[in-house]
């Protein structure tokens, strides 16, 4: 298949002027295939050749102007269209297609609960041409009037409303502008839940067999939804600009979301049918913020070319943490984004992958699919809450509205946005994105504190880096009182930097935190007297934020090489249990089990700090017996399971159905416990068997699945193994679920003969099944326990001499930089 390049769409959007696709789709063709019928109404500027973009499993017939294409000449996935004449045409293209198994294009699903069968579209960046006949770049944008015919009992969601005209058929409002990758379709025995807001049809939908739970949480979503959307149309001088708002959660999803006009689809993963926590609800209201600002960011102004990602992503992640946090009863958002969001962020920017928030060319659409990731989301929104710091809110949003007002239903660059900015303020924006939008890497910040007279000190502060900062620096003081563990904010400085002179701060803190409030994007240390001071007193921090940034620092801290993990352990061993923020909690028990238990230490090592991990879960259990926090608990509960180093206290939860003293164990906890068992090899399949009898769903199956790849058995092992690379028939939460079991740090003796096998038939399936297995294989499916030398060596000659797929490749890239990172941590030294 041939990827689109960024001179090719200048090219076409030169030549050509969409202006409306009519699709008829018949959804009742079969299990694997479907029907497509495509009429394009186009104009093209002057005489001359170009393409349209589709992967039929069969063309069955092509037109242009009522003369009949050969389907012979379809080059992979285009179909030359030779010898336009300048003026009207209009080109019909009828195809079978396939339906997906990997959440690509027209993904199929059947639930095992009850047997019904559902489909959805996701049509990003490439995978619209494996549902109907494109001229597939953003800046064609057109109408789409959609038909389908689905089976009887089914319902079909769409772009605009749809209305089902008997028999099967459906038929969708005509859209406003848009782009082809924003087309959408979700047929199936729908659950639904409906309202009006604002005179506005809004919808909930879901599987039927995830109805009850649904309805639970419905009042919840709407609610929500209708916060976030009231607050928009505060901000935003354009309205909304589509007829409708349905929010459907479907299976197997890849994302997190997906911002279609009209339907934003969402993984179904938050219809929760267990317990979570009010931080895990934050998370999902901040998506559905998230996901209708995109309506605006993205939607009504969409890019012109892929390079400008960040002026969807960041302003959409920008944009929900702000909203949840004005609108809503999540006022505490920002605490979550530093924690976990913000690291994901920083990460990225520290790998030989990173890229500029808004990079000068992103050459094709291969490469622009790479880009979505914790700098395009994480990064470019601390650096627009950085702008709104230095730039002030009014102005920022005077902007935004210049920007919508100039370009609505249309295309834009940054330029283009930046020139709307430069309208609404005398600052120098351009020179502002020179700095934060074009440039890659983590600042890093440092205080110098320099004794003065009569007890007094200065503040100087070094930068790593070149960006310009607008920060605070906090001065936090111990409180005397009785327990001496309280720190008392004696002031915030508010610091541009670079900034080369002293400033006077008074007699020394006891902590000096450069970034307090976290409203900029740095890496920062501490002085000695400060970090001592974190070491012991960190809990006695007042705010939930602050700690926040602390604990990003200490991250940092052991990823570079500057601390110990061990150390990072005893300070989580001594303040997490004092800890009431969730997100903190949460934050910092993954990265101890995931990074710290798993990679960083040395396998003599792992046991004395799965030990700690699993002390500190059990203080935190001990903490929350009287019931007055489960959300802490569950937390607690769920980690204290992870960590496990030997069965017989989790068995025995499972055998009871509950932890003593609460809660009780829902399915998730139920599989979390088998999971961990069959690491341990404390379980077998009769077990596994038996628990998905009792819960025989789909993610009954995933932890089925998880379970007995996990299982420290060669036949098992060889089975997974088989499952994943030798056929093509897991869908992608299955292989993903494999991929989980499979390699577990206890097991390192029986799977280490997999790694070199895992470069060779990972390049391989990737090339067969395409970029989201590709994705997933590189994510999930590597060997990133198996910390050694001979791992990231195999690993090197694969990118070197294998070539893999471009989505493999950068997975790749990314795992074996962590590997080596972890290598170093391991060695002691500085990164």
């Amino acid at each position: 298949m041939s990827v689109l390049t960024r001179d090719e769409a200048q090219t076409r959007a030169g030549l050509l002027d969409v202006h409306r696709y009519t699709i008829e789709l018949d959804l009742t063709t079969g299990d694997e295939t479907f029907d497509s019928r495509t009429l394009i109404r186009f104009g093209a500027r002057a005489d001359g050749d170009t393409f349209v973009e589709v992967k039929p499993a069969e063309l069955r017939s092509a037109t242009l102007d009522g003369q009949p294409l050969d389907p012979e000449t379809l080059d992979g996935n285009r179909l030359p269209l030779k010898n336009l004449t300048a003026g009207e045409h209009e080109l019909r293209v009828h195809a079978r297609m396939r339906y997906s198994r990997t959440g690509e294009g027209m993904h199929r699903f059947t639930d095992p609960t009850d047997g019904e069968t559902y489909v959805y579209t996701q049509l990003f960046m490439e995978d619209v041409q494996r549902v109907f006949a494109a001229f597939d770049q953003p800046d064609l944008k057109a109408v789409f009037e959609l038909s389908v015919t689905a089976p009887q009992g089914w319902t079909v969601l769409a772009n605009g409303i749809t209305e089902h005209t008997g028999d099967g058929h459906w038929k969708a409002a005509a859209t406003p502008l848009i782009s082809t990758y924003l087309v959408a379709v979700a047929a199936g025995p729908w659950h639904s839940v409906r309202t009006e807001h604002r005179g506005l049809p809004f919808g909930l939908h879901c599987r039927r067999s995830l109805a009850p739970y649904l309805d639970t949480d419905a009042d919840e979503l709407l609610d929500v939804t209708r916060a976030c959307f009231d607050r928009y149309h505060e901000k935003f001088d354009e309205p909304y600009p589509f007829d409708s708002y349905d929010q459907a959660f479907v299976p197997e999803f890849n994302a997190g979301a997906m911002e279609n006009p009209g339907l934003v689809t969402f993984r179904d993963e938050f219809v929760y049918r267990s317990a979570v926590t009010d931080t895990e609800r934050q998370t999902r209201a901040m998506v559905i913020a998230h996901e209708m600002a995109h309506m605006w960011f993205g939607d009504l102004v969409t890019l012109k070319w892929w390079d400008d990602i960040w002026l969807n992503e960041s302003f959409a992640e920008y944009m929900g943490y702000q909203t949840l946090t004005e609108a809503t009863r999540f006022d505490d958002t920002w605490t979550d984004f530093g924690v976990n969001r913000k690291a994901w962020g920083y990460d990225a920017d520290q790998r030989p992958s990173t890229h500029p928030v808004a990079p000068e060319a992103v050459d094709d659409t291969a490469s622009a699919l790479l880009n979505f990731d914790g700098i395009s989301y994480a990064k470019g929104a601390s650096a627009l809450r950085q702008l709104v710091t230095w730039l002030g809110e009014k102005d920022f949003l005077a902007g935004i509205n210049t920007h919508f007002a100039r370009h609505k239903f249309g295309n834009a660059t940054l330029a283009d946005f930046i020139d709307s900015l430069a309208d609404a303020t005398e600052r120098d924006v351009h020179a502002w994105a020179d700095a934060w939008l074009r440039t890659t890497g983590v600042d890093t910040l440092t205080p110098r504190i320099t004794p003065g007279e009569n007890g007094t000190c200065a503040l100087t502060v070094d930068r790593a880096g070149s960006r310009p900062h607008r920060i605070a620096a906090g001065l936090y003081d111990r409180d005397l009182g009785d327990d001496g563990r309280q720190l008392v904010l004696r002031e915030r400085l508010h610091l541009d930097l670079p900034h080369t002179e002293a400033r006077p701060i008074g007699k020394r803190p006891a902590l000096l935190l450069l970034n307090d409030g976290d409203l900029s994007y740095a890496k920062v240390r501490f002085d000695p007297e400060s970090f001592e001071t974190v070491r012991k007193d960190l809990s006695g921090l007042p705010d939930p934020l602050t700690r926040a940034v602390v604990w990003n620092a200490l991250r940092d801290a052991v990823r570079d090489g500057e601390l110990a993990p061990a150390a990072y352990l005893e300070t989580a061993r001594a303040h997490l249990p004092l800890e009431t923020d969730l997100a903190i909690v949460q934050g910092v028990l993954a990265f101890a089990s995931t990074y710290i238990t798993d990679r960083y230490v040395t396998p003599e090592e792992r046991p004395a700090a799965l030990a700690t991990l699993s002390e500190l879960c059990r203080d935190l259990i001990r903490r929350t017996e009287d019931g007055d926090n489960p959300g802490l608990r569950l937390i607690a509960v769920r980690h204290r399971i992870d960590v496990a180093a030997h069965p017989d206290t989790i068995a025995a939860w499972l055998a009871d159905g509950t932890v003593p003293g609460g809660p009780e164990l829902d399915p998730e906890l139920r599989w979390r416990v088998l999971g961990r068992l069959a690491a341990l090899g404390a379980t077998d399949e009769a077990a596994i068997a038996a628990e998905l009898e009792r819960d025989p769903s789909a993610t009954g199956l995933e932890g089925a699945t998880r379970c007995r790849a996990a299982l420290p058995d060669p036949e098992a092992k060889a089975r997974a193994w088989e499952s994943m690379f030798g056929s093509d028939d897991l869908s992608n939460y299955l292989f993903t679920a494999t991929a989980q079991g499979f390699w577990q740090p206890e097991q390192a003796g029986l799977v280490r003969a997999y790694v070199p096998r895992y470069y060779t038939d990972a390049v391989a399936l990737a090339d067969r099944r395409g970029p989201a297995i590709a994705e997933a294989a590189g994510r999930w499916a590597f060997p990133a326990d198996i910390v050694d030398p001979a791992n990231l060596r195999l690993g090197e000659e694969c990118l070197r001499d294998a070539a893999p797929i471009p989505a493999l490749r950068r997975k790749l890239v990314d795992q074996l930089d962590d590997l080596a990172r972890a290598l170093r941590v391991r060695q002691g030294k500085e990164v």
